[in-house]
């Protein structure tokens, strides 16, 4: 544990940065992998209303993962300054909370996902056509869905701490067995879309396995004792208090996809929810690079802020908005270039291809700004300041996106809807600006005033 408060603290930051944030890029990537291969294999074995029943059983998945990322996310800026303050015991009490808490909400969502799972769908814009596919999918990722939640929340445990490569493998691990498992359960044993939710929860399960064991090897710097697995509201409430963006951000997303997917059956059918799904599995992919960035500068900022090393703090943010901004450049190029070649991966229907690419290339326009966006949000979970955190992390979801999307489709059909997501982007970057900014002369004038 010494080694690495030691590697936080002193360790130069743009060497830290890559240190923490390739093993937790390279794991992001390999997890948006998953979607995307599922997306694939369900393309071309089942047909493209199967990818529209993805596309509704999607956010509901979202839901559960909002819980999850809520605790990780929250008990993880709590790990990272109780351990930059060095109060290991408090770190192990935010762990022990951590397990609690996910376990009995993983339980109550699935519980009550497997009872109103219709009317779910439904809501989330569900057609006669598409019901079948969701329904089939969603129920079986209920059933194994406490498994997911233990180990993405845990995972963000695990970056606090300092080490990413265990975070990375947990994910690749998963992903690699899916891939391998879904042309089996889909091809091989004709089970269609089921099979591509079993490949899900197995090998969710598989990395559940996988971090529980290294948490109990000795290898953590966290040693989560049976004292440490009581409830205690101090510290559910900071938890809760700064995971909130996160959980905003995901619930705000899953609110987005039941506007989305009615506005898509309205203007454009069972076709433009298909395609809806491969644009959004595309975006999170070309997302996945920032967030694996992100993931690495949140435990040096919220350490080094825990321990008043201010300048730290500043150069990891600098960095990271670099990094962030680059790769997501390179990201757009890409989708920009090759639409066409990108929806082909996914299904050779005409109507698909041509449809599909000309909202790739609208959607993704203005992703090359979120870089800053993302950046901002993090910086204000890692240093515990929840309000600010959950109005960035709403800002371009909730508070951009919703009234774009109703007033677009109404002057410009199905097109207004593709046209939303850019105007959402850049809207929401530009307040994170003004906001970060301004938490930028604040750590400069504490920078100031410690040291006069």
């Amino acid at each position: 544990m010494q080694e690495r408060s030691e590697m936080l603290g002193k360790e130069k930051i743009s060497k830290l940065l890559i240190k923490l944030s390739l093993p937790a890029t390279i794991g992001m990537i390999v997890n948006a992998l998953y979607n995307l291969v599922d997306t694939i294999f369900v393309g071309r074995g089942v047909g493209t209303l199967a990818i529209g029943g993805l596309t509704i059983a999607f956010p509901v998945q979202m839901i559960v993962m909002s819980f999850a990322m809520m605790i990780g996310i929250g008990a993880a800026s709590a790990v990272s300054r109780s351990l930059g303050a060095n109060d290991v015991e408090r770190a192990d009490l935010v762990a022990g909370n951590a397990f609690l808490s996910i376990i009995i909400l993983s339980g109550l969502t699935m519980t009550l996902g497997l009872i109103f799972v219709e009317p779910l769908l439904r809501l989330f814009g569900a057609t006669d056509t598409l019901l079948p596919y969701a329904k089939d999918y969603i129920t079986i990722i209920f059933l194994g869905s406490i498994f997911f939640s233990f180990t993405v929340s845990t995972n963000n445990l695990v970056r606090a701490e300092g080490n990413a490569r265990v975070a990375m493998f947990t994910m690749v691990i998963g992903t690699g067995i899916n891939i391998i498992l879904d042309p089996i359960f889909i091809f091989v044993f004709k089970l269609g879309i089921r099979g591509a939710a079993l490949a899900t929860i197995i090998s969710q399960f598989i990395s559940f396995i996988y971090i529980l064991r290294y948490l109990y090897s000795g290898q953590s710097s966290l040693h989560v004792k049976f004292h440490h697995l009581k409830l205690k509201m101090d510290i559910i409430k900071e938890i809760f208090a700064v995971g909130a963006a996160a959980f905003a951000r995901q619930v705000s997303g899953s609110i987005i996809a039941i506007l989305v997917n009615n506005s898509l059956r309205i203007y454009g059918g069972d076709l433009a929810i298909s395609i809806y799904g491969i644009v959004n599995r595309l975006i999170m992919f070309l997302f996945m690079p920032l967030f694996g960035v992100i993931q690495g500068m949140q435990p040096i900022a919220g350490f080094n802020y825990g321990a008043k090393q201010l300048d730290r703090v500043k150069e990891v943010v600098r960095l990271s908005i670099i990094v962030t901004t680059t790769l997501a450049f390179l990201g757009t190029l890409i989708a920009e270039l090759f639409p066409g070649f990108i929806m082909k991966i996914f299904g050779v229907e005409p109507s698909l291809i041509t449809m599909g690419s000309r909202a790739i290339r609208i959607v993704v326009a203005m992703i090359p700004v979120i870089g800053v966006q993302v950046v901002g949000a993090t910086l204000f979970q890692a240093l515990g300041k929840a309000l600010p955190s959950l109005v960035l992390s709403l800002s371009r979801q909730v508070l951009f996106f919703i009234p774009i999307l109703l007033i677009m489709p109404r002057y410009f059909g199905l097109t207004g809807i593709w046209v939303s997501f850019p105007l959402a982007d850049l809207l929401s970057t530009i307040v994170t600006i003004v906001l970060l900014k301004n938490e930028m002369n604040k750590l400069n004038q504490e920078m100031i005033l410690s040291t006069s």
